[in-house]
């Protein structure tokens, strides 16, 4: 019997495809006004947050179903555009971002959305919040590489840098040591999102789409947040930058 593997990507094409939705253009300034937006539930991840969890959804040991994690996005509440076109374009930048994040993967040369304060130091806390979130919608399917002795440590960079609900590490690190990561997750996160979706390819049949057309490599992040220390944590807390995830900058 002939088992049918879902291509991710094409799944993700034909499901825009019914509801008309374009897919083909990532407009991330755009996406990151509307996250900003009042019109965004308050509770709305951030763009950075946002790459990071779909980059966990999109690379994950299962397939998951917008119709599943698009809520997360708006922290379980609808977004109020202001008319079709706009939802579609939002939905639409969304699921292409999705795809694109396939393509890169599939080109061994991840770009992340990270973002920076105004000295130019690139924060990737929100990202991997993101991640974690994705990992979290499917904790079952994701234990085999928390468990796996060679692989396991593809995870390290990535929850090193989250935290638990009482702002501490998550896997209770050093603040000496969480400074060093800090430092280093954005050189290292992409060749670890990579490895591990590598890992799962190993795990069963291939279910990660592959560019049909050749793309130019990006930069191993994209940086475009710029943050003041006095401004609101773009993580959506409500608290200054300098009092939340700017304590690490």
């Amino acid at each position: 019997m002939m088992v049918v593997v879902p291509n991710r990507e094409a799944t993700m094409r034909a499901q825009a495809l019914a509801h008309e939705i374009a897919i083909d253009r990532v407009d991330l300034e755009a996406l990151d006004k509307f996250l900003r937006s009042d019109r965004s539930p308050p509770n709305s991840m951030m763009l950075s947050k946002l790459d990071g969890f779909l980059t966990g959804i999109a690379i994950g040991p299962e397939l998951i179903r917008p119709s599943e994690w698009l809520p997360l996005i708006w922290g379980g509440k609808a977004p109020e555009f202001a008319g079709l076109d706009e939802a579609n374009a939002i939905l639409g930048s969304l699921m292409a971002r999705y795809n694109e994040i396939l393509r890169e993967i599939a080109d061994d040369a991840l770009a992340p959305i990270f973002w920076t304060d105004r000295n130019g130091t690139v924060i990737a806390m929100d990202w991997t919040e993101g991640f974690l979130q994705a990992i979290k919608l499917r904790a079952d399917a994701w234990k085999p590489l928390f468990t796996s002795k060679r692989d396991g440590k593809l995870l390290f960079p990535i929850l090193s840098l989250c935290c638990d609900k009482n702002g501490a590490s998550l896997l209770g690190l050093p603040p000496e040591a969480e400074d060093r990561i800090v430092e280093q997750a954005p050189e290292f996160i992409p060749n670890c999102v990579i490895g591990i979706a590598a890992y799962w390819r190993r795990k069963g049949p291939r279910q990660i789409a592959i560019c049909s057309k050749p793309a130019p490599r990006p930069e191993p992040s994209h940086v475009t947040i710029k943050v003041g220390r006095n401004d609101p944590c773009p993580c959506g807390s409500g608290r200054k930058f300098k009092r939340c995830c700017g304590q690490t900058a």
